[in-house]
C-alpha cells in the first residue's frame, strides 16, 4: 500500500467515527437552540469555552508525548504506564482544589448563584484528561475500531440523557405532576442538564476505558517521565495558548459587552453559528488523527517533505471545497437553528475560513515536532495568543461577536505566517505556494460573486452555486490531473 493510500485509509477510519460522532453530537445544537433562549445556550457556551482550555492544562503534553516516545520505544507498555499514572495523579489534584475551592471560582467566572456547575465540570475534566492516555494507547495499537465504538457510545450516551432530561421527563411531569420523575428532574436546573448528561456520559465512557487501563502492569518510571514532560510542557503551552486564541473571545464577551446590550444573548447566537462549522471541524479532526502518529512513525527519508508539500496541498483543496459548499448553500443552514439565532449567519464564512487556516498550521508545524524544537511551536502560539487577546479586546466592545471571530481569522493566519517561515529554516518543506495562493484566490473570488446572487430566488442560487463549484472542482483537476493520476501509485517508502 502506498504511503497516500495508508494516510488516506487511515483518515477514512477515523473520519467516519469523527464524522459520525460529530454529526450526532452536533445535532444537539439545533435541538438547544429550540430548548433554550439565546442567553440560556450563552451559558453553555461560555462554560465550556472554559472546559476546553482546563483540559489542555490537565493533559499537559502527555497525549503527544506519548505518541513521540511509545512509537520509537521498545517497551511502549511503560511508556503507556508513566503517561498514564502522571496524568490520572494531577487529574485528582485538580479535581480535589476545584472542590474545596468551588465558591470563590464561581463568583470570579460570574455564576456565584451556581457553585454546582464548578464541580460538575471539575469531575467530567478530570475524567476526560485521565481517559486521553488510553485513547491515544488505542491509537497507537491502529485499533480504529475500538477507537470509534467507544467515542460513538458517548456520544449516543450524553445524546440519550440530554433528551431524557430536557424533553422526556419535562413531558412526563407535564402529564403527570405525581410521577417519580419528580424526585430525579427539577425545571430549576435548566442548562445544567446539558453539563449532567456530559458527567454521566464521561463516566460510562470511562467505565468502557478500565480494560485498557487496568491490563498493563503499572510502573511509573522517572527517566521516561523526565523526558515525556521535558517534551510536552513546550506543547503544554500550544496547547493552552491555541485554545486561548479559539476560546478567549467567548470568555471575554460577558466581560466586555454591557448588560445593556444582552451579552449572553449575543454569545449564544454567537456560539449557535460557530458550531455550523462543524463539517471543516470534523475534516480537520478526522485528518489528525491520522497525520500525526503518520508522521511520527516515519523515519528521515528524503522523500519525506515533499510528502509532506503534497498533504498540504491536497489539505487545502478539501478545506476550500468545504467552505465553498457550506457557503455557497447558506440559505439551506438558515434552517437548522431556530430562526431566532439566524442572525448570527454572517460569522460562518470568517469562521470556516479560520478554521482552514488553523488547520494548514497544524499540518505545516509538524516541523518543529520532528526536530524536537517544540519550543518554537510555544513561542508561536502565545504570540497568536497575545494578539487574540489584545483584538478581542479592541474589538468585541465595538463589534460584538464579529470582533471575535476576525481575531480568530487573523491570530490563525499570523501563527501560520510566524511557523512558515521558522519551518524553512530548520525543515524545508517545498510547499507549492504558488499552487495553493491561486486556489485560495479561486475559492475566495467564487465566494464574493455568490454574494451577488442574494436577491435571487434559493433555487436559482443554489443552481449557481453548484455551478461555481464546479468551476473549483474543474479548474483543480486542470492543475492536479497529472499528480492525480499518480499519486495512490507511488510506493510506500522503504
Amino acid at each position: 500500500m502506498s504511503t497516500y493510500k495508508r494516510l488516506a485509509g487511515d483518515t477514512a477510519i477515523y473520519g467516519i467515527s469523527s464524522i459520525l460522532g460529530r454529526v450526532l453530537n452536533w445535532l444537539l445544537t439545533p435541538y438547544y437552540t429550540r430548548v433554550f433562549l439565546e442567553s440560556e445556550f450563552g451559558v453553555q457556551t461560555n462554560l465550556y469555552s472554559y472546559a476546553a482550555i482546563l483540559l489542555v492544562i490537565l493533559t499537559y503534553g502527555m497525549e503527544t508525548s506519548f505518541f513521540r516516545f511509545a512509537s520509537k520505544s521498545e517497551n511502549p507498555g511503560r511508556v503507556y504506564s508513566t503517561s498514564l499514572i502522571s496524568v490520572f495523579s494531577t487529574s485528582l489534584l485538580f479535581l480535589l482544589v476545584f472542590v474545596l475551592l468551588k465558591n470563590p471560582i464561581a463568583g470570579f467566572i460570574q455564576y456565584p448563584q451556581h457553585t454546582e456547575y464548578i464541580v460538575w465540570f471539575a469531575v467530567i475534566l478530570a475524567i476526560d484528561a485521565i481517559t486521553a492516555i488510553p485513547f491515544a494507547w488505542i491509537r497507537i495499537e491502529k485499533r480504529p475500531i475500538k477507537f470509534a465504538a467507544i467515542k460513538l457510545i458517548n456520544i449516543a450516551f450524553n445524546i440519550g440523557f440530554n433528551l431524557f432530561f430536557l424533553t422526556f421527563c419535562p413531558w412526563i411531569l407535564k402529564h403527570n405532576p405525581e410521577s417519580w420523575i419528580r424526585f430525579i428532574y427539577s425545571p430549576e436546573i435548566g442548562v445544567g442538564y446539558i453539563f449532567i448528561s456530559n458527567l454521566l456520559a464521561s463516566g460510562i465512557m470511562l467505565l468502557m476505558l478500565l480494560p485498557d487501563i487496568l491490563k498493563i502492569q503499572f510502573q511509573f518510571d522517572k527517566e521516561i517521565f523526565k523526558k515525556l514532560l521535558n517534551y510536552g510542557l513546550p506543547i503544554l503551552i500550544v496547547g493552552i495558548a491555541g485554545q486561548l486564541t479559539l476560546y478567549v473571545g467567548n470568555i471575554l464577551i460577558p466581560f466586555l459587552i454591557p448588560e445593556s446590550q444582552e451579552p449572553m444573548k449575543q454569545l449564544g447566537i454567537y456560539g449557535a453559528n460557530l458550531k455550523l462549522a462543524v463539517l471543516m471541524n470534523m475534516f480537520i479532526q478526522a485528518f489528525r488523527f491520522a497525520f500525526e502518529p503518520f508522521f511520527f512513525a516515519r523515519g528521515n527519508s528524503k522523500d519525506d517533505p515533499v510528502i509532506y508539500a503534497n498533504i498540504m496541498k491536497y489539505f487545502v483543496i478539501f478545506g476550500l471545497l468545504i467552505f465553498l459548499g457550506m457557503t455557497l448553500y447558506i440559505d439551506i443552514l438558515q434552517f437548522i437553528n431556530d430562526q431566532k439565532y439566524n442572525s448570527g449567519l454572517k460569522v460562518l464564512p470568517i469562521i470556516l475560513m479560520a478554521n482552514l487556516v488553523y488547520g494548514m498550521y497544524y499540518t505545516q508545524s509538524l516541523w518543529y515536532k520532528i526536530t524536537d524544537k517544540t519550543r518554537y511551536g510555544a513561542t508561536q502560539s502565545v504570540i497568536a495568543s497575545v494578539v487574540s487577546i489584545a483584538l478581542n479586546f479592541l474589538l468585541i466592545p465595538v463589534f460584538g461577536y464579529m470582533g471575535s471571530a476576525f481575531t480568530l481569522l487573523f491570530s490563525y493566519v499570523l501563527v501560520l505566517v510566524i511557523s512558515y517561515f521558522q519551518g524553512e529554516k530548520y525543515y524545508p518543506v517545498p510547499y507549492d505556494l504558488k499552487r495553493i495562493g491561486i486556489y485560495f484566490a479561486l475559492a475566495l473570488s467564487l465566494f464574493f460573486i455568490s454574494g451577488l446572487f442574494q436577491s435571487f430566488n434559493p433555487f436559482i442560487k443554489a443552481g449557481l452555486g453548484t455551478l461555481l463549484i464546479f468551476v473549483f472542482l474543474g479548474t483543480v483537476y486542470a492543475f492536479e490531473k497529472k499528480d492525480l493520476k499518480g499519486l495512490f501509485k507511488m510506493n510506500k517508502k522503504k
